[in-house]
């Protein structure tokens, strides 16, 4: 899987909270998201050198790049995985993870010599939803009572 070497590159650099986000039910542009952080401008800048270098050495070139210059957030379009490689400040203020919310989100941890993906935490929404449920049951109990004690 490619979002998964791609995640490995990035541990080579030592990113941190990386994430992977399959985007495949919730958006046709891409497939995938990988997301993690960097401390500095320079780390910033050897994760994705390293992920773009390394995609290159197995013969995938990145189809669209932005942000070199800037350090701060950098893009790497590869079509069906897109990377967002952030200064650690900048993506809690973009916070991806909350706009994409409703997308399975995979958490990618470096077991040794292997990346490993960890399940997906059940989604908030199915927590709303029970909560919802629950809350029209008592709506329902409540008008009821209204009733019988109007009549």
């Amino acid at each position: 899987m490619l979002a998964r070497k791609i995640a490995g590159f990035a541990i080579s650099k030592k990113a941190s909270d990386i994430l992977l986000m399959d985007l495949r039910k919730k958006s046709s542009a891409t497939d995938f998201f990988v997301v993690c952080s960097g401390d500095s401008e320079p780390q910033v800048k050897a994760i994705a050198d390293a992920i773009r270098d390394g995609m290159a050495d197995i013969g995938i070139n990145v189809w669209h790049s932005e942000g070199f210059h800037a350090r701060q957030w950098i893009l790497l379009d590869y079509v069906d995985v897109v990377v967002h490689v952030f200064h650690r400040e900048l993506r809690t203020f973009y916070n991806l993870e909350r706009l994409w919310s409703d997308a399975k989100i995979h958490a990618v941890q470096d077991s040794g010599k292997t990346v490993k993906i960890l399940p997906s935490p059940k989604s908030k929404r199915a927590r709303t939803r029970t909560k919802t449920s629950t809350q029209k049951k008592t709506r329902t109990r409540v008008s009821a009572r209204t009733r019988r004690a109007k009549a």
